[in-house]
């Protein structure tokens, strides 16, 4: 078996040249560096990843640390992650994924083993254990979502403008003499969360109008699925609330749920009642009829800039904690239309 010495000899380089090569911990230039690659190759030599991470003192590994209740991949998911991996393949990391249960602390054996240089986090929540527990560790941290109040100073984050894009559809609706809307939002606690309904909220008192507090819910976790939520709460909603003529829903699935419960009504979309969704292009395009409007999150660029602004803490360590901001866009399609007038 080729060795580390063979492979400097057979390029004519240091051992250390034969290292940093593999490692990129130091800048190779392009022509040493096709020279040991190939050297490698005629020899099939392959570096001994354990003894490399134990001598750098690194992994090249980096996680996706994601809530347990969302461990089924969302098209919103699928399309970070791609992006994270993009990101992971140009720089030479891998990229471990890992989910958490709510009862965080039940995995402490499981945390406490977790091989990663760096995570980035989805979903932060206020009071999150996930941002304390890797800030005392020293660990570095990318979440995707705003912080906590109390850790924003702190923490590098990539993130939409959740509360201006919550007050854009709001208000698009209500431009359309919409008025009693009935707005399904994300989990109570998640940031996300609190700045959408913070935008809801906003473009009521914007037109010097207040929402009907009993049409604004947050879906339970642990609780039904997104699907069940919005039509379990929306078949609820409409018998509670006969003058609702739009509902805004967290997902893409959510709305799906919506639409559900408006076809077993006999309501019509969007003569009857207009859907919204926080949600990027969906797989189940074919099964909204009229298609869904929505705001088009740009998930594939948080993943890219997560994991940029995580190598790059990785690579140049600095305490100075950075933001980054992805534009967010609605897309108008045929699920919304003027309210309709009370008979």
């Amino acid at each position: 078996m080729a060795t580390i010495d063979d492979v400097a000899k057979a390029s004519g380089v240091s051992k250390g040249t034969v290292s940093n090569v593999f490692s990129k911990k130091r800048p190779i230039s392009k022509a040493v560096s096709e020279r040991v690659l190939a050297a490698a190759k005629e020899l099939n030599y392959k570096p001994n990843y354990w003894a490399r991470s134990l001598a750098n003192r690194s992994t090249r590994i980096i996680g996706l640390n994601m809530m347990g209740e969302s461990a089924k991949f969302s098209q919103f998911h699928l399309s970070l992650l791609n992006g994270v991996l993009r990101i992971c393949y140009e720089h030479g990391y891998r990229l471990l994924v890992n989910t958490l249960s709510p009862d965080y602390s039940s995995q402490l054996e499981n945390i406490a083993s977790n091989p990663v240089d760096g995570e980035i986090v989805l979903d932060p929540s206020v009071g999150d254990t996930r941002v304390e527990d890797k800030m005392a560790e020293g660990v570095p941290i990318v979440l995707v979502g705003r912080p906590p109040i109390s850790f924003e100073a702190q923490v590098s984050y990539v993130d939409n403008d959740n509360a201006g894009m919550a007050a854009q559809v709001t208000q698009y609706l209500l431009s359309m003499e919409h008025q009693d809307i009935l707005f399904l939002n994300a989990a109570p606690g998640r940031t996300v969360a609190e700045d959408r309904e913070f935008g809801y909220r906003s473009a009521f008192r914007t037109k010097g109008l207040t929402p009907e507090p009993r049409l604004l819910l947050n879906i339970p976790v642990p609780g039904p699925t997104s699907y069940e939520f919005g039509y379990r709460m929306t078949l609820a909603k409409l018998k509670e609330f006969p003058s609702i003529t739009a509902v805004i829903a967290d997902t893409d699935v959510m709305a799906l749920g919506v639409y559900k419960a408006a076809e077993k009504l006999n309501l019509r979309i969007p003569e009857d009642l207009s859907v919204l969704a926080f949600s990027d292009d969906s797989v189940f395009s074919p099964e909204f009829s009229p298609p869904l409007t929505g705001a088009r999150l740009h998930s594939e660029q948080l993943g890219i800039e997560a994991a940029r602004l995580l190598i790059e803490q990785l690579t140049k360590p600095t305490k100075t904690a950075k933001r980054v901001l992805v534009p967010t866009e609605l897309i108008l399609r045929g699920s919304c239309a003027a309210a309709r007038k009370p008979i």
